[in-house]
């Protein structure tokens, strides 16, 4: 089973990547509407234009960056580089190590920096602008970040020594899980609560999307929640006494695309919050 699985991503086709970006969005738009967690007074349509538009960006930069990534890949494994390389396991060992290696460097510690260094954290600004968070929330990242976010995944695979399946997993894996996590979708506190102890979960997720800190300032785990729990940025807020956006942006522009492509580069908006 996991050898047809490595199979099939080792050599998985760009479309059918697509189809993974497109199906998740596409299956928890339909549970937002059937189970929603914050009834948004909004055309969903046209709160998704945008979004979609900055995860068209996003499919741009990644994709610019996919043949830098498949060498970098192929590189630590002829020179045996990386903590799979060094430490050789068995292909479900190498599978949940790799992933939790990826995801703690591409992930987590892309994340937590992206709040901490003042000019990443103006290209994250366009990701917190959303004021109506939903699935398609996810993919909303500023062409800035996205290129910052492919140098984190190619330290990652450095750092893992991951072969391109475990990669292609990884990446797969994080897309969908991050639509899930962004998802307005209400589920049973117990639930959410028990699932938040192993992935992070939409209700853990939707507190680092307040719009003020500490709880800006935590949860930054995308498919792992051991990190924040593991490092200490971990926030149990109540999701109903959550407000989207960020407070030293124009909040009414959440929807503006020159507004929001112009954030990093505007001198008027503070990094400090």
């Amino acid at each position: 089973m996991l050898e047809s699985l490595i199979s099939y991503f080792d050599h998985i086709p760009s479309s059918h990547r697509a189809l993974i970006l497109a199906g998740g969005i596409s299956f928890f738009w339909l549970v937002e509407y059937a189970i929603p967690l914050v009834s948004f007074r909004y055309n969903k349509w046209k709160h998704a234009g945008i979004n979609l538009l900055f995860t068209f960006t996003t499919i741009v930069v990644n994709f610019a960056f996919a043949l830098w990534i498949v060498r970098l890949s192929d590189w630590t494994i002829s020179q045996q580089v990386g903590i799979l390389q060094w430490f050789p396991m068995g292909n479900w060992a190498s599978l949940i190590v790799g992933l939790l290696v990826l995801d703690l460097v591409g992930a987590y510690f892309v994340h937590w920096t992206e709040h901490k260094v003042k000019v990443m954290w103006k290209f994250h600004m366009v990701h917190h602008a959303d004021t109506m968070v939903d699935t398609t929330t996810a993919n909303r990242h500023h062409p800035g970040e996205s290129v910052i976010r492919a140098l984190f995944t190619m330290l990652g695979v450095l750092v893992c020594g991951a072969p391109m399946w475990l990669v292609m997993i990884y990446q797969s894996t994080s897309v969908v899980l991050s639509q899930f996590n962004h998802a307005n979708i209400s589920l049973p506190k117990a639930l959410d609560n028990a699932i938040s102890y192993v992935i992070v979960s939409p209700n853990m997720h939707k507190v680092h999307h307040h719009v003020t800190r500490p709880q800006t300032d935590s949860n930054y785990g995308n498919i792992f929640a051991i990190w924040d729990r593991l490092f200490g940025t971990f926030n149990s807020t109540s999701v109903n006494e959550l407000t989207y956006g960020l407070d030293v942006l124009d909040n009414q522009k959440d929807g503006d695309l020159g507004y929001q492509f112009r954030v990093p580069f505007n001198s008027q908006i503070k990094t400090d919050y």
